[in-house]
C-alpha cells in the first residue's frame, strides 16, 4: 500500500507533497527520493555510514570516560557492530518501506537510524549468543568473549582471563542494548515526528527486544532440559527469529512509511512466514553449510544441544519407525561439546535417512509460498516490492525455487486474505 500518512519534518525541510499516484516525488527543487535512490543502490553502505556517525560520537563519550574501558568493551562493541554481516534486518526494514511508498528525506533519516539501532541490537544478541554457548568464534573471527580472554591470558590465571572475557561479553552487549535505545529514543523524542508515528514505533520496538530475550531463554532452557519436541523448536524459532529477524524489521519499515493498518498486518503475515523459513534453513545450514561460508563452526546445535527443528523432526521421524540406530546417534551426540567430525556426520546421515532434511526443505518452500502469497495481498510499490521478495528469497535460500504469485490481487480482497501465517 502506497503510504497513507505524512511522516512530518525532522528537519527544517518544507514540508512533502502527498505521495502522487506514480513518479518521483518532489521537495521544493530537489527529487525527495534522491537520497531514497542512493540508498537503493547500496543499503548496507549506507547503514554502515549511519553507524559510523553513530558509534563515532558513543566511543567519543567512552574514551572521556575512562581509556581501558573504551579500549576493552566500547571500541571492541563498535568494531563488532560495524564489521557487521548481511545487515538483514535493516535491509528488510529499508525495502518494506520503499515497497509502502516511503522515501522522503525525513523517511530516509529515520529509516536509517532505527536500522542502526536495529544493529545494535543485533549486536546485543550475538555477543551473548556467543558466550552462553560458548562459542569460539564469530563471522571466521574470535567471539568477543573469547577475544578479551586471550588478551589477558598472560596478565592473569587461566580462569581469571577466562571470567574476564565472560564478563566484558556481558557487559559489551549491554553497552549495545544501551545504544540501540539511545538511538530509538533520539527519534521518538524528536517533535517533528508525529505522535501516532512515535507511539507506532515504540510499541514495536518494546515488543520486539522482550520477543528476542524470551526466543533466546527457550533457546538455551532447551538446550538444558533437552525439550526437543518439534512443536517446541518451532516456538522458539518463531520468537528468536521470525518475529525479531523478519516479521519486526518489516513492520518498523511499514510504520516509518506511514503505512495503514491493513498493509502492516499484511506485511506481518509474510514476514512471519519468511522468519521461520529463514530460521529453518539456518538450522539446516549449521549441519550441511561450509563453515567458511557460515563463518562459524559447523555443528554447533548439536555440540550445544540445541534442539532445533530438523533435530526434533528427526528424533520424532526416527522413533516413529523404531528407527533404534538414528536414535542412538542422535541421543550420544546431543550436548557433546567433544564430537567429532565422524561423529557429526553420523548425525547428517541420520537426519538425511530419518527423512527430516527433506521435511525441513518441504516445510521452507510452503512458508516461502505463503509469504509471497500474502506479499500478493497487498498494494506495494511493484519495483520495490520486486526486490522485498528476491530479499526473502535469498534469506529463505529458496531463490528460483518456488514460483511467484503471476498477480497481485485488487485491494479490495485484502480484507478476506488469510491469517495462518504463524501455523
Amino acid at each position: 500500500m502506497r503510504s497513507t500518512q505524512a511522516i512530518g519534518r525532522l528537519t527544517a525541510d518544507p514540508p512533502r507533497r502527498p505521495p502522487a499516484a506514480a513518479g518521483p516525488q518532489t521537495t521544493g527543487d530537489q527529487p525527495a527520493t534522491g537520497g531514497a535512490r542512493a540508498v537503493d543502490e547500496d543499503v548496507p553502505g549506507a547503514v554502515g555510514r549511519e553507524l559510523r556517525e553513530l558509534l563515532a560520537d558513543r566511543l567519543a563519550g567512552c574514551h572521556g570516560l575512562d581509556p581501558v574501558f573504551a579500549r576493552d568493551v566500547a571500541e571492541r562493541t563498535a568494531r563488532f557492530t560495524r564489521s557487521g554481516g548481511r545487515r538483514i534486518r535493516p535491509r528488510l526494514l529499508w525495502w518494506s518501506l520503499r515497497a509502502c511508498g516511503g522515501g522522503d528525506p525525513a523517511q530516509v533519516r529515520l529509516a536509517l537510524r532505527t536500522a542502526a539501532a536495529l544493529e545494535l541490537l543485533q549486536t546485543c544478541a550475538l555477543v551473548h549468543d556467543d558466550l552462553m554457548d560458548q562459542a569460539p568464534t564469530r563471522r571466521g573471527a574470535p567471539a568477543l568473549h573469547a577475544d578479551v580472554a586471550e588478551q589477558y591470558a598472560g596478565a592473569a590465571a587461566g580462569p581469571a582471563a577466562q571470567r574476564l572475557g565472560a564478563s566484558t561479553a556481558v557487559l559489551a552487549g549491554d553497552l549495545a542494548l544501551a545504544w540501540a535505545d539511545d538511538a530509538l529514543s533520539g527519534l521518538l523524542l524528536d517533535p517533528g515526528l508525529p505522535r501516532d508515528t512515535a507511539h507506532r514505533l515504540h510499541e514495536v520496538w518494546r515488543v520486539l527486544r522482550t520477543e528476542m530475550v524470551a526466543g533466546q531463554y527457550l533457546d538455551v532452557r532447551g538446550q538444558a532440559v533437552s525439550s526437543g519436541t518439534p512443536a517446541r523448536s518451532i516456538r522458539a524459532a518463531c520468537l528468536k527469529s521470525a518475529l525479531y529477524t523478519v516479521e519486526r524489521p518489516l513492520q518498523l519499515g511499514a510504520v516509518l512509511a506511514g503505512a495503514d493498518d491493513l498493509t502492516i498486518r499484511t506485511l506481518r503475515r509474510a514476514g512471519r512466514c519468511a522468519g521461520l523459513a529463514f530460521q529453518l534453513r539456518d538450522d539446516l545450514d549449521d549441519l550441511f553449510a561450509d563453515p567458511r561460508v557460515t563463518g562459524k563452526p559447523s555443528g554447533g546445535d548439536v555440540r550445544e544441544g540445541t534442539p532445533t527443528y530438523p533435530l526434533a523432526v528427526a528424533r520424532s521421524l526416527a522413533t516413529a519407525a523404531g528407527d533404534q540406530h538414528a536414535l542412538g546417534v542422535l541421543e550420544h551426540a546431543m550436548g557433546r561439546a567433544d564430537l567429532t567430525d565422524g561423529e557429526l556426520a553420523e548425525v547428517r546421515e541420520a537426519v538425511v535417512a530419518t527423512g527430516a532434511r527433506d521435511h525441513v526443505e518441504a516445510r521452507i518452500a510452503r512458508l516461502t509460498r505463503r509469504c509471497l502469497r500474502h506479499l500478493g495481498e497487498a498494494s506495494l510499490e511493484p519495483g520495490a516490492a520486486a526486490r522485498l521478495r528476491g530479499l526473502l528469497a535469498e534469506i529463505t535460500g529458496t531463490a528460483g525455487q518456488v514460483p511467484e504469485p503471476a498477480a497481485a490481487p485488487r485491494p479490495a480482497a485484502m480484507a478476506a486474505a488469510g491469517t495462518e501465517a504463524g501455523r
